[in-house]
């Protein structure tokens, strides 16, 4: 049995984002009940035996950990039950909150070679003692069953693949193709019971839905789907940036070659949008747009979602 928690549910800068003034954040920040606050992405998954592992570590993880009593530590003085983690991408809203995790917690953390090229760059994330949290290479394209610290084994398997996005905007190359970006910069996760009990995808950043990924998703019994923009073009239409949602390696939700039409037919039984930009209508929950997803079978994700397969 696998149990997930939603621990952030919003793109960077979460909802509402700390220096926007748009329509959404002001109502997020009167407190209206139609506009939820949420952090910043990540999820926790368990096998059932009282360890969790993180998907992508969120500069909010602190807030995450204290509002999900799950998280909490339990069994001595020092403790935590999140064993392990997974980097998606080298994001900042992915890998921040390794940085509140660097207090001499046994942590296994997993990513690919080029995310921890980037960490092992960064003379900061060096806090987070690789001796307590050894950095483990994240094969793609083949099972393979994370283990905490001490090398105990999760009762359930990972598979990594990448998917079309784009390199994090620090990385960005303007004199490269792609802005430099490779196929190790995003990476989707399909993760499944090792009895065979339930399995889901989770893919916060995607920017296209080739053939090959709609074959992979059809019939998923859930997936966690990249949901940062309504329309392509909203940031700019909102006054609150100048780049599309293609230009950030983003797929819109709305549109032709959107998702919501990407994943029609796919009979996906279960479809849930995470990593959801402050500046999208569908994080209200009176939105025309919201109740658009919802008519196509979609859900808006909010903190403290969970499932159990």
């Amino acid at each position: 049995m696998l149990t997930i928690l939603v621990l952030g549910s919003a793109a960077g800068g979460g909802f509402p984002q700390w220096n926007c003034n748009c329509a959404g954040c002001r109502r997020a920040r009167s407190g209206d009940p139609a506009a939820r606050p949420r952090t910043q992405s990540s999820l926790a998954v368990s096998g059932g035996d009282g360890r969790w592992l993180l998907l992508n570590a969120s500069p909010d993880i602190g807030r995450q950990i204290l509002a999900n009593p799950a998280l909490h530590p339990q069994t001595a003085v020092r403790h935590s039950p999140i064993a392990a983690a997974v980097l998606t991408n080298a994001d900042i809203d992915h890998v921040a909150g390794l940085l509140t995790l660097r207090e001499s917690q046994p942590l296994a953390v997993y990513a690919t070679d080029r995310v921890h090229r980037v960490l092992d760059a960064n003379a900061v994330f060096r806090v987070v003692n690789p001796e307590l949290a050894p950095r483990r290479p994240m094969a793609l394209d083949r099972p393979w069953v994370p283990a905490d610290a001490a090398g105990n084994p999760f009762p359930f398997e990972i598979e990594a693949f990448a998917v079309p996005g784009k390199v994090a905007l620090y990385l960005e190359d303007p004199s490269a193709a792609g802005f430099g970006s490779v196929a190790e910069d995003t990476v989707a996760l399909r993760i499944r019971d090792r009895n065979g009990d339930g399995e889901f995808f989770y893919i916060p950043g995607c920017s296209a839905m080739p053939g090959w990924l709609a074959d992979r998703l059809r019939g998923a019994p859930l997936v966690l789907f990249d949901g940062t923009t309504w329309t392509d073009d909203e940031m700019i239409r909102a006054g609150t940036g100048s780049k599309t949602g293609q230009r950030m390696g983003h797929m819109a939700m709305s549109g032709p070659d959107g998702s919501i039409a990407a994943f029609a037919g796919l009979g996906v039984r279960r479809k849930v949008f995470v990593h959801i930009n402050n500046t999208n209508p569908a994080l209200l929950d009176d939105s025309p747009e919201r109740a658009a997803a919802a008519a196509e079978g979609w859900e808006i994700a909010h903190d403290g979602m969970e499932f159990t397969l």
